[in-house]
This record gives structure tokens, sequence and C-alpha cells, in this order.
């Protein structure tokens, strides 16, 4: 079997698919095509794969093409050294990881001057090799041959013998193979507290003597554990236990010297296995294995943050209405700023009801103008410092409209991330003539009338939905969550004639050339007035077309079909379909039902399979149907403003803001957000949070418990009566502590030059829940 075909083979097998639909799909991605392209409009070609298992495809595609590379230049460096055998080719051909390989090549990598060398060029290696063959004798006896001007003694001559056996040994790729099962299955993660650093690290304390099984280790206590290592605060080992698993893996390694006799030299040479263990196998089982605790806690922090991210660019549009943004602050002022339906901005303000200017008259005075002069229907205020400050001054402020008038809706928005985008390059090319503290404020009043659209323009890992963003390796962070923004994007498709350029950039096929260029077309010549205009944008062709006319969209054109996901490539399809129906399109769309009559089978034909026809009718069904869900928001009750405001057994309504493996933290307008930990998320047993809430849920939720000393507020969402405050704590004892700076925070937040707060910094003490040392597990906001 070939490379690819095995290549094709093994993917198939990991995401469930055909080794055909992988070759396919493998194809198309070669050719340049997308994730998102090839999902939605290859499906007949790929067998129907989806984006998920597109995306994993796509990463063991390139691991095991890198695989492939390094196993070349294996053969090759062993070739040239005239070492290479049809037994070795044939196992280095059959290595199925990039550990396996290297494990195989070690004997014959090149590698610095070694302790091994040295004895072997003193020659000590036909001793080895008489050790090993007379077990009976004596190995000091033995040693006395060689003696000689570079070995003075028995002593040197038998340590150089050892050399080469531990050297032989560690080389050997089976026996670090069964090694590595073992200590996966057994090895044990040992922490101790670096002596003086007691009170310095005392938000590791519950690393300060703490051992666990290393496959058992979650991700965020593994992260939690290398930051302490990291700060120099924790020491740890990752072992056999001394009683049963330290012997075991010195009979390992004797078992590839056979010493099974009594005599001397097979003596002599379990002294050797154990020697090789401690010195020299333990260390690079050890190195192996925190490297593998570190990728495994990174691949899960990322996948943490890749799902909240999912969520949160996902979540419901307030739609296009007149919108009043608010970034509140207190010493600088609450900074406000209006936007009309597309985004446009109308007009700014800096508004100062709090101390030391205290001019709550004025302020409310500003927002009713605002208000009645432009239209206004939302209100998005920023959940930072003062928001529950700024919500009360605007339900005021709004009491005071005539009894006709229609108030409009008020609604607490995440801010975080506002303050990289107001600094940001793109920021000031929107508005180079708007101060920097305005522009968080049109942020957030964007990000309420659509969340993806305002979010893109937002490094991902600057929005702060995950845990211990700061600590995982930023490249596949990235990687993962780029491609979340690209299915998110895609999934939602884009208005061509109102998007912005960041948002362009993530549709399918578009580079941000392209994206600017379209944006500069759309501003020289006015609106697209249908996709083929596209064509007429400079360097944008036909490939570049294809790949991204599906998912974008034209209301109102000259074209019904171009408000729709239904491609191009497939109009003639799409307009057969609706003619046998006997109507338009735009009258097909008020009364849909007549498409329930039809049989996709008999729309299938060479170009177009079953799967793309079904995907044409449920798109003419409603066209250009929004996937997010409906627009919702969580009302906070009143007087509950602060974190000193709440009591045990109080019932609230929140916004989850963060989902971790050990909970949920959630918005319930206290500047501090609380946590629902896994045991309290329902009635029943939970494994991983997501299967019952995600970010930007509105959920209804009771306080459990309040730390005031700490800042930590304990919720749950059960029905029934939930666990006590202290069999919580119990309960959470057993999950050992993971440091602050990982869960969503609303403390006061310091003040930088432009006024705007610094959402972006590692804080301090975070909420949680039930007084539990796990409450420190926290997110930056």
């Amino acid at each position: 079997m070939d490379r690819a075909a095995r290549i094709n083979r093994t993917i198939g097998e990991e995401i469930g698919a055909k080794a055909a639909q992988v070759a396919a799909a493998v194809k198309l991605l070669d050719e340049g095509a997308t994730v998102p392209f090839v999902a939605r409009y290859r499906k007949e070609v790929t067998g129907g794969l989806d984006d998920t298992q597109l995306r994993a495809l796509a990463e063991r595609l390139a691991y095991m093409r890198e695989l492939d590379d390094r196993r070349d230049t294996i053969l090759r460096s062993i070739r040239e050294q005239d070492k290479l055998t049809d037994a070795l080719t044939r196992a280095i051909n059959e290595a199925e990881t990039k550990t396996r390989l290297e494990d195989i090549y070690l004997p014959y990598k090149p590698k610095r001057r070694t302790k091994a060398m040295i004895a072997r060029e003193k020659g000590l290696e036909p001793l080895r090799d008489a050790i090993l063959a007379n077990r009976d004798r004596d190995p000091e006896r033995l040693a006395t041959a060689y003696l000689g001007e570079g070995v003075p003694d028995v002593k040197e001559a038998l340590n150089g013998a050892r050399d080469i056996l531990t050297e032989d040994l560690s080389e050997k790729a089976d026996l670090l193979g069964d090694l590595r099962a073992y200590l996966r299955k057994e090895a044990v993660v040992t922490a101790k507290v670096v002596p003086g650093k007691e009170e310095t690290g005392a938000k590791f304390s519950d690393y300060f003597d703490h051992s666990e099984k290393w496959a058992a280790m979650p991700s965020h206590r593994a992260l939690a554990l290398l930051r302490g290592l990291k700060e120099g605060v924790i020491r740890f080992d990752i072992a056999p236990d001394k009683e049963v698993g330290q012997p075991r893996c010195e009979t390992m390694v004797a078992a590839r010297l056979n010493p099974s006799g009594t005599g001397p030299g097979d003596r002599w040479l379990r002294e050797v296995a154990g020697w090789a263990w401690r010195t020299k196998l333990s260390t690079t089982m050890m190195t192996e294995l925190v490297a593998e605790l570190r990728t495994r806690a990174h691949e899960a922090a990322t996948a943490v943050f890749a799902r909240n991210l999912k969520d949160l660019l996902l979540a419901a549009p307030a739609g296009a209405r007149p919108t009043l943004g608010l970034d509140p602050g207190i010493r600088t002022g609450v900074k406000a700023a209006v936007i009309d339906a597309t985004g446009k901005l109308l007009a700014t303000a800096t508004l100062y009801p709090f101390q030391p200017r205290k001019d709550v008259k004025g302020a409310q005075a500003k927002i009713l103008e605002l208000v009645e002069a432009h239209g206004i229907e939302l209100v998005a205020i920023g959940n930072g410092t003062a928001s529950r400050e700024t919500e009360k001054l605007v339900a005021d402020a709004l009491a005071m409209l005539s009894g006709n008038a229609k108030r409009p809706t008020k609604v607490i928005v995440s801010e975080a991330g506002a303050s990289v985008y107001s600094a940001s390059e793109l920021a000031s090319k929107e508005f180079p003539d708007v101060d920097v503290s305005l522009r968080g404020a049109v942020s957030i009043a964007r990000r309420l009338q659509d969340p993806l659209a305002e979010l893109v323009k937002i490094e991902p890992r600057s929005i702060g939905v995950g845990q211990y963003q700061h600590d995982v390796d930023q490249r596949r962070l990235s990687k993962s969550l780029d491609a979340v923004v690209e299915d998110a994007v895609n999934a939602v498709g884009v208005d061509i004639n109102t998007a912005s350029a960041s948002l362009l950039t993530h549709v399918s096929g578009l580079t941000p050339v392209l994206a600017e260029s379209i944006v500069a077309h759309r501003d020289q010549k006015g609106a697209f007035k249908t996709r083929k205009d596209l064509l007429k944008v400079s360097r944008l062709g036909p490939r570049a077309f294809e790949q991204c006319a599906g998912f974008l969209r034209i209301r109102d054109g000259k074209e019904p079909l171009d408000a729709s996901a239904v491609h191009p490539e497939a109009y003639d399809l799409a307009r057969r379909i609706v003619a046998d129906c006997g109507r338009d399109l735009r009258s097909l769309q008020s009364d849909p039902g007549v498409l329930k009559d039809l049989r996709a089978e008999a729309y299938v034909d060479v170009r177009f399979g079953l799967p793309t026809v079904r995907d044409i009718l449920s798109e003419l069904e409603k066209p250009g149907r929004d996937p997010r869900p409906t627009f919702k928001t969580a009302t906070f009750a009143e007087g509950v403003e602060e974190i000193t405001d709440l009591t045990s057994g109080m019932q609230l309504e929140g916004t989850v803001t963060n989902v971790a493996a050990f909970g949920a933290f959630v918005d319930i307008g206290v500047h501090q957000d609380g946590l629902v930990h896994v045991s309290q998320l329902a009635d029943r047993f939970v494994k991983d949070p997501h299967e019952v809430v995600k970010a930007g849920d509105v959920v209804q939720v009771r306080v459990t418990e309040v730390d005031l000393g700490r800042k930590r507020i304990g919720l749950t969402m059960r029905k029934d009566d939930g666990a006590s405050p202290g069999e919580d704590r119990d309960a959470a004892r057993k999950q050992p502590h993971t440091p602050r700076g990982n869960a969503p925070e609303k403390s006061r937040k310091p003040h930088h030059g432009s006024g705007k707060k610094d959402d972006t910094a590692q804080r301090g003490s975070q909420p949680g829940a039930l007084g539990s040392a796990l409450l420190d597990a926290m997110k930056k906001r």
C-alpha cells in the first residue's frame, strides 16, 4: 500500500469515514478549497463530510505528511551510514507516530560525544560483550584483561562497560515503548512547594503537597501545576510509585539483558539495569511525560476556548436597530456612542454621573437627548466597572420619557476585548477622528447589534472566554481559534454591502487583500447589485469567486437567489425547482409549504446529488436564514448591584460568560461572576458542562454561598435543594486548586491613559463557588 493510501485509510478510521471520502477531501483541500466550502458545497464529492471531520482531517493530514517527511530524512541518514537493513526499513515504514519513529532512529542519530563513545574508544565494548556472554565469570576478573593506559583500574573498566550498556538500553525502541505505555497508566505526579515560597506562592497552596495519577490529571490542574513550576513556586516529579512501580520498571529494563541466572555476571547486569533506569531512562521518561501532560492540557484548554468562542460568536444578534452604547467608568466618565441600524457612528458624548463630578441630572438629560434625537431602540451597557450603576442611571432616565414614548431596551453587554479594539490599527482606520476612549462605546453598541460582525475585529485570545489562554501553545491556539471564526462567519453568511473588511477576511476564499479590494470597490462603485459583480473586483478571479460566492449575501438585489446560501453554480437547478412550484422565488417565500410536495430525488443529476438538492430545498424554504438563536437577555434583579447585596438562597437570572471543565461562570450583575460547579449544573450527573450550558445562555441560578473576603460567589442551577455548602466544599477539595487569573471578573479595573479599562491583563482574586480552593480557577476579563 502506498503512503497516500495508507494516510487515507488511517485518517478515515479516525474520523469515521471511508478512505475514498478522505482521498476526495484531500484532493479538494490540496487544490486550495477551504473547509467551509467543501463542507457546504462539495458534499457529493466527500460523501457528506462535515466541517468538524474536515478540520480533524486537515490536522491529521498535516501531521502524517510531516511524519512521512521525517521518515524519508531518517531513511536517508541511516542509508548514508551504510547501516540500513530490510528489517530496519520495514520498522521505520511501519512507525505510526513521530515518537516511535524517533525511538527507532536513536541508535543511528548523530549525537554529541557521550560517556559510551569514550568507553568504546578506550576499547571497552569487548568487555561488555564478554560479561554478557560469560554470566558465571566475575565481571571484575574479566575487566582485568582490559586495563591499560586509558583504563587504569577495574572500576573504570566496569564503569565504561556499564556506560555502553546504559546507552544501548536507552536506545532500544521496544523498551522505550513498553516503559512509556506502563508509565502512562501508572505514573504519579508528585508536587511539593519550593522551600521559602509558601507565602508568595499562596495561590498554589493546594499543590504544596499534592499527588495524583498522571493519566487522570485534568487540564486545568495540569496547567495550574505547570504555571506553579514556571513561577518557581512548585517542584514536581512524574514517576512510578516507589514500592511497586519503580521495581517494575527496573525489571522491565533488566529483562532486555536477560539476567535470569544467579552468577556474578547476572547480578552485575541487574545492578546495571537499575542504574540505567535511575540515571537515564527515568529522566527520559519524566521529560516525555511532562511534555505529554503539557500537550494534553494545552489541547483540552484550546478545545474549551474554541467551544466558548464559537458560542459567543454565534450568540443571538439584537438586529439592525439604532443603538446607544455606554462604556461605564467612574473617574473618567461614562463614554457614550450612538450608531444607526447599519452600525454607522452618529454621535458621541462623555457623561459624568459619578464621583468626583456626580452630575446625575446632566447625564440623564444627555441620555434622553440622544434617545429622542436618534430614535434609539437599544441601549448597550458594558459590563465592567460601574455597569450596574450605569444601568440604574439609564433606567431612571428612561422613566422620565413621556407615557406614550417607546422605551428602548437596555442590555448589559460583555466588553471583553473592547480596549484591545479601541487602541488597534483597525479602530484607528475606522474612526481616525474619534478619541480612543470613545471607540470602546462604539464596539459595545455594535456587538449588541451583531456580535459576530464586531467580535471578528478583535484578536480571539483577547475576548477572554478561555482558561489559561496565555499559558497554552499560542500558535496552536491561534490556529484553532481562527478556524472557529472562519466556520462561524461562513455558517451565518455575510452581507457584502455592509460587511467590514475584517468580517470579509474570514469568508471562504477571501484574503485580507481581496477583502480590502471588495470594500474599496463598494465605496467607489456603490453597492453590489449581484454576486456576479464580484468578478469586477480587482484581483478577485473565478477561483476565489467559487469559494466565496455562496457565503456572501445581497439583500433586495436583482437576483433573489443572491440573498440565499444557494451557490451560483446551482442557480439553474434552484430556478427549475421554483418553476415546478408554479411560483416566483419571492412569492414562494410567503408560502414555502408547496416545496414539501416535491421529491428531492427527481432533481438529482450528474452535477448535483441528493445532499445538494436537499440543501437547496431547505434554503428555498427560508432563504438566507440566520442559524443563530433568537435574541434575549438576562434581567438582573433590582437592588442587587454589589456582592454585598447577595444572600444565600437568592434566586437570580444571569448570563453564562464562560464554560470551563469544572463548571460555568455566570454574570448576575454584581461585577463578579459566580461559579456553578459542574456538580450543580443539573439534577443529574454532568460530565462535561457544555452538555448543559454554553457562553451567552440566559440561566436561572440560586446563590448557595457568598465569601466576601475572597469575593467568591457559589451558585447552583439544580432544581432540588442541591448540596450543602459543606458538601460542596468537600467535593471541591477533591479537585485541587487552580491559580487565579482564569475566570471572569468584573472587579474595579485600573484605568490607563486612554481612560479605557485594561481588560487583557491577568488579575488577582477571582469569583468562585462554595468557598473552595477550586474557585481560584479563574479566567481574566
